[in-house]
């Protein structure tokens, strides 16, 4: 007679039966009343994907030079917040306040020549009335002094442009904003146009860029999943309420080195640096899949299975979980019935158990 095999008891096949049938009948006896029978039919799934992003203002602007000149009197580092008009830097052009010296001094001689063709014109006025001087006298001294009030006019509009001029020279901040970049330095010398800092307005959002096979499935006011900020998807320290949700507000017309390029508004983004990275879960495309609730599926000793009408077992393969339960990729067919969990578990690990006691019990007759 052969020995039984150590570390298991050997039950009579006669009695294995009933015990299953009992063990059975009670756990699918207290399974939840809830729990109903499920038809699988297949769904439309949407393939997400995730990405990098980068957090970009949505305008940078440059604050220019408008004259040239020697920078003095720099006000703002990288980083510095800025206002709208606010003073970043003073270009002096050193030419400027000799020109400013000489044309006072024009204006203060052609002052006191409207003076005096005022008082000539007066006297004019006078010897005319009393009959001592010709009126070609009169139009005279009238002339001379529309001549000097023109040429008055004249030096004081000049003056006026040489004051624009040196107005000119206060390099002011275009928007409100975070200097990004002082591309200067006291001392230094600049000419028209030429660029002292740059300004990222307040303004900013996620830059996507995706392969061109995204493209069709990307539309403006699509929705994604941005994730948190930091090394949290790293260390695995990541909740549901980490993620937030923003909004494709524009989808770019031109594709640039085979990618497509669309911009995310989220809110709070105001606290990243320009140029960040961000993670986004974004949709790339819909399936077709079957997609059965966790309550329906078993695992036991590293297999999945679930119960199908009439207490049949099925062994199948899960993917990963979707929003309405688990994706199954094969051992399911449409219009298949599926029953709780509990019938799935106890009767396939019963009909597993069976099936080795069967095994040990033939060995031991």
């Amino acid at each position: 007679m052969p020995l039984p095999r150590p570390g298991r008891a050997t039950v009579p096949r006669l009695l294995l039966a009933p015990i299953l049938a009992l063990m059975v009948a009670a756990v699918a006896s207290a399974g939840p009343a809830s729990a109903e029978p499920l038809t699988v039919r297949p769904q439309t799934i949407a393939d997400r994907k995730a990405v990098f992003a980068t957090v970009e203002s949505v305008d940078v602007l440059a604050a220019r030079a408008r004259l040239s000149g020697t920078v003095r009197d720099l006000t703002v580092d990288e980083g510095d917040a800025v206002t709208n008009g606010q003073r970043l830097a003073l270009v002096v052009d050193e030419k400027l306040a000799p020109q400013m010296q000489a044309l006072e001094s024009q204006l203060n001689a052609q002052q006191a020549t409207v003076d005096q063709a005022r008082t000539d014109l007066r006297r004019a006025r006078e010897l005319r009335s009393q009959g001592a001087a010709p009126q070609s006298r009169l139009d005279s001294a009238r002339t001379a002094l529309e001549v000097a009030e023109r040429q008055l006019d004249s030096l004081r509009s000049e003056m006026d442009v040489l004051r624009q001029q040196v107005s000119e020279g206060e390099v002011l901040a275009p928007a409100a904003g975070r200097v990004l970049e002082v591309m200067i330095s006291d001392g230094s010398v600049v000419l028209p146009g030429e660029p002292i800092a740059r300004v990222a307005t307040e303004r900013f959002i996620l830059r996507l860029r995706l392969p061109e096979r995204h493209a069709r499935f990307i539309e403006t006011g699509d929705s994604v999943r941005v994730g948190p900020r930091g090394l949290g998807l790293e260390t695995g320290d990541v909740s549901a309420d980490d993620w937030r949700t923003g909004t494709i507000v524009k989808v770019y017309p031109e594709l640039r080195n085979g990618r497509v390029i669309a911009d995310v508004r989220v809110d709070d983004l105001g606290g990243y640096f320009v140029g960040e990275r961000a993670l986004v879960d974004i949709v790339t495309g819909q399936r077709t899949a079957y997609v059965v609730p966790p309550d329906y599926v078993s695992t036991r000793f590293g297999v999945t299975s679930v119960c199908l009408e009439g207490r049949r077992v099925v062994i199948v393969q899960t993917g990963a979980r979707v929003p309405g339960g688990i994706e199954v990729l094969s051992g399911l067919r449409p219009g298949d019935v599926l029953m709780p969990v509990q019938c799935g578990a106890i009767a396939g690990g019963a009909e597993s158990d069976a099936d080795a006691d069967a095994d040990a019990g033939e060995g031991h007759s």
